[in-house]
């Protein structure tokens, strides 16, 4: 585990970004597996009916087979899609399968933006966020832009918030041991990795 207190935010994300990067298609696929297996049959998604997603991108680990397997069984699924610029929030679009993409600004695929299929953040029951860095206590490091955080900043002012259920999904690799969270961060409630899940108390 990466000890991450004595490291910027910025050297962390570096070598945090890194470790996923270096990871062969073959631990890629194998991790998505497990990823799989570690939240298809569980009570949260199984139960869930509006689930958002993304595209993995940078070294994710990838979430596609299960967008693929929420689609088989009914569920509405949904993508970010980034406000157009200088915007710095998303929106959550439903996608169907075999639907066009295109490239953000970030060269990260999304759907073509359709307000009228889009859903607000609050009305999803779980949404799947990929993240640069965890921690054990619900703490997560994105990428530095501030999208998730400022879409869900809801959750942090809202008393009684409790939807969606916000799971990180990530590679065992990048667990750090605690981040120092700033005010705006919003917390997960728990990280899905290939390995398992953190808190244990949500695995079942």
């Amino acid at each position: 585990m990466i000890q991450a207190e004595d490291l910027s935010r910025r050297d962390l994300r570096r070598l945090l970004r890194q470790k996923r990067r270096s990871l062969s298609c073959s631990q890629q696929h194998r991790a998505a597996q497990r990823l799989y297996r570690q939240l298809a049959q569980h009570p949260l998604f199984r139960r869930a009916r509006h689930i958002a997603l993304y595209l993995a991108n940078d070294g994710e680990i990838d979430p596609r087979i299960l967008l693929q397997a929420a689609q088989r069984r009914g569920k509405a699924t949904y993508l970010p899609v980034l406000k157009t610029w200088p915007g710095t929030r998303m929106a959550f679009q439903r996608v169907r399968p075999g639907e066009p993409m295109r490239r953000n600004r970030f060269c990260i695929a999304e759907p073509l933006s359709k307000a009228a299929r889009q859903r607000p953040v609050w009305a999803l029951d779980l949404l799947l966020l990929p993240l640069v860095g965890f921690d054990t206590q619900g703490g997560r490091l994105g990428m530095g832009g501030g999208f998730y955080d400022r879409s869900l900043a809801f959750r942090n002012h809202r008393h009684n918030a409790r939807r969606p259920i916000l799971l990180g999904l990530a590679h065992e690799c990048q667990k750090v041991d605690r981040l120092d969270l700033e005010k705006w961060d919003v917390t997960l409630d728990a990280t899905v990795t290939d390995a398992g899940w953190y808190p244990l108390r949500l695995a079942r």
